[in-house]
């Protein structure tokens, strides 16, 4: 009766049993669960979290390590081998896989260390008899009504670590978000920082983007169209298109030159019969975010080359025939 009345009924401890059997004091037994059983558990406890937490890190250490090696799935790496322009594009790759890699590490270290201590908290509780159950009940109806009253802060966070795993843009993408275009600056798991062509800086929640679209992310496209007028020779303009730009693909890759086209560029032909002129189409495939300089520059030397050539690039027209009054009295 003396070792229940101190060590309880119910799965007593082997430290209290093992004190009440060596000196039969029912006092010196409860005490001896109180400051040896119990703080030894608790310790325990917090070491086998601490080593969890330990372990699971070095875990998501080797994940955004082998994210850094080897950013690209390698069935699409043998696809892209097979085409031109495929070695750049797993440069640029592996360029961002460095600063994607270190913000998935950052948001699985806080979610498993998060997740791991608030278990190892429960259990400590338990041990100094803590009736959980109403703590838990309490938890999910603040949690409940966190939820309903902070739906769009969940939503942001969820829409961040998504877009974060599946590397849909990362800082110095230039992106287009609900006709928003600027630079990415930040990202964080709640909103996106982007600062546009004038400078101003715009804060977008994440769970707000329905649609992001990427200008800078592994290659671009310069797009350049140049208009005609109709008694032009459309192959001899298009053929001194084609020169134009492959003069200004070599140049990109002299020795110290940006390299910025990275496939032979294309004359498209004609892409559509206009008012005043036909307009031609002219296509290049550019590192990121560089197919707006490439464009510029590809407009410049086409003026340039037109003119010199006697091609002339129309402007809008329009033929305006003015009819003779006729006196009131022959209307009649």
């Amino acid at each position: 009766m003396g070792e229940i009345r101190a060590c309880g009924e119910e799965d007593p401890s082997r430290v209290c049993t093992k004190v009440y059997e060596w000196t039969g004091n029912e006092t010196l037994a409860s005490l001896s669960q109180w400051l040896i059983d119990r703080p030894l558990r608790v310790v325990l406890t917090l070491i086998v979290a601490w080593l969890l937490n330990r372990l699971s890190r070095r875990a998501i250490d080797r994940l955004s390590d082998r994210i850094r090696e080897t950013p690209t799935n390698p069935r699409l790496q043998a696809l892209r081998s097979l085409g031109p322009g495929g070695s750049d594009m797993e440069t640029a790759e592996a360029r961002r896989a460095p600063a994607r890699a270190e913000a998935i590490e950052s948001v699985l270290k806080s979610l498993v260390t998060a997740l791991v201590f608030s278990v190892a908290i429960m259990l400590v509780l338990g041990e100094f008899g803590i009736n959980l159950a109403p703590l838990l009940a309490g938890a999910g109806i603040v949690g409940v009504a966190i939820g309903f009253g902070a739906q769009s802060v969940v939503s942001d966070f969820l829409s961040g670590t998504f877009m974060l795993i599946e590397d849909q843009f990362g800082v110095g993408d230039i992106i287009e978000v609900d006709g928003v275009v600027g630079e990415v600056e930040s990202i964080s798991l709640r909103t996106t920082k982007l600062r546009d062509l004038s400078g101003t800086v715009w804060h977008i929640p994440n769970g707000t983007m329905s649609k992001v679209g990427n200008h800078s992310q592994l290659w671009s496209h310069a797009v350049v169209d140049i208009d005609v007028s109709y008694d032009t020779d459309l192959r001899v303009a298009m053929g001194l298109m084609d020169e134009v730009a492959d003069a200004y693909w070599s140049d990109t890759h002299m020795e110290g030159a940006s390299g910025a086209i990275i496939e032979d560029p294309e004359v498209m032909g004609v892409q559509a019969l206009g008012d005043s002129g036909i307009t031609l189409r002219l296509r290049a495939k550019t590192n990121p975010s560089s197919q707006w300089s490439v464009a510029r520059e590809l407009r410049l030397r086409l003026k340039e080359a037109f003119d010199e050539a006697g091609i002339e690039i129309p402007f809008p027209q329009r033929v305006v025939r003015v009819q003779p009054e006729t006196p009131i009295e022959d209307l009649g």
